[in-house]
């Protein structure tokens, strides 16, 4: 049986689609899933980079292409009215709660099966905490620091973005890598097994902006 860590965070409508794709994604092979919520804006500010829905063109373009992805693959999708929103709360709350199929299904739906309404809204976090039922406090130094280990962890594990997948020491990173992601778990991709990653992913940038 192959492990898999799902890096996500609910602010990111690709982790919605990945997360309602993986079980066909992965149908048939031997896997454990372990969820681990992280911060994005962590992510990038490590990085030093912003994420899409900060650069506008882009912003529009993301939500045409996940509108498109979601038509595609008969998943719900209700852009909230305002994005990017602060996901803290509904972080916090996950860790709270454990973050495991249950609670990440009704977060997701929180955000992005909401009719357009507002995450962050006090009223519509309370029920969403009281369906929850979290085991700790999620405003608790502990929950927080939680957050933030792992936040660290995933970047100093190499992961860049949501959706991640790690995989045998490897991230595959968003939707698109799912049939790569597979590959890697049957082993049987002479191109994964072989030195084709190693390769690919050694060439050195050529000119580095200031």
């Amino acid at each position: 049986m192959k492990r898999i860590v799902f890096h996500l965070d609910p602010v990111s409508p690709f982790v919605h689609l990945a997360f309602m794709r993986l079980p066909e994604a992965l149908a048939g092979c031997s896997v454990e899933v372990e969820i681990r919520p992280v911060l994005f804006a962590g992510l990038l500010k490590a990085l030093g980079h912003k994420g899409p829905a900060e650069i506008e063109p882009k912003r529009q373009w993301t939500f045409r292409h996940v509108a498109w992805m979601a038509q595609q693959h008969g998943i719900r999708l209700d852009v909230p009215a305002a994005h990017p929103f602060n996901p803290l709360p509904l972080l916090r709350l996950l860790w709270a709660a454990g973050p495991n199929r249950r609670s990440c299904e009704l977060v997701l739906r929180h955000v992005w099966r909401g009719q357009g309404a507002d995450p962050g809204d006090p009223a519509r976090l309370a029920e969403l905490s009281a369906a929850l039922a979290p085991a700790e406090d999620p405003s608790s130094d502990v929950v927080k620091t939680r957050l933030r280990d792992e936040t660290d962890a995933a970047i100093a594990a190499g992961v860049f973005g949501v959706p991640s997948f790690g995989c045998d020491g490897r991230v595959f990173w968003g939707l698109d890598a799912l049939p790569m992601l597979r590959a890697q778990i049957e082993g049987g991709d002479g191109w994964l097994q072989g030195p084709g990653w190693d390769q690919a992913g050694s060439g050195q940038p050529g000119i580095k902006r200031g």
